[in-house]
């Protein structure tokens, strides 16, 4: 398995500097968490994902000040070429790379949970940039299903 991650090396204040970071971003207003991540993706790799599939849910309190909230997902099918990103460097990385990658210690943590298939609510908490303890839930994963407006009328009346 291949992962497209970026080494935080070029913004100015960047609180993962020196981190390699998979790709994301804050949502826009009225923005899905898929159209988040297909979004951001395109803008910080040039790559124009579909079909990502979520494998968890994480959240960081107080991580640097502020709650965060993190929606993983994976995607299989892209198109386009990396661009040089204003954030940092982008690689294609082999699975068998990444414990040797210089990561926040939870991605350590987690990333076995998506190549197990495994699908996650987890809580990572940090002391500065020290991970002090985390606890994980994990949830049956069914198969996604994607319905129209039109396939749950008899639902809507």
């Amino acid at each position: 398995m291949l992962l497209n991650l970026e080494h935080r090396n070029k913004k100015v204040n960047d609180i993962h500097e020196g981190k390699w970071n998979g790709l994301g971003g804050k949502f826009e207003t009225g923005e899905t968490p898929e159209e988040c991540v297909v979004r951001e993706v395109l803008e910080e790799s040039g790559l124009s994902i579909q079909h990502p599939k979520l494998c968890g849910l994480l959240m960081f309190p107080k991580f640097k000040g502020n709650d965060w909230y993190v929606f993983v997902f994976t995607a299989d099918e892209f198109s386009g070429e990396l661009i040089d990103s204003p954030e940092g460097k982008l690689e294609w990385i082999h699975d068998d790379q990444v414990p040797s990658l210089n990561l926040w210690a939870s991605d350590h943590i987690f990333m076995p949970w998506i190549q197990q298939g495994k699908f996650f609510s987890a809580k990572f908490e940090y002391g500065g940039d020290q991970m002090r303890t985390y606890h994980v839930v994990f949830h049956f994963s069914p198969q996604p299903f994607v319905a129209e407006e039109d396939e749950l009328s008899g639902f809507l009346a």
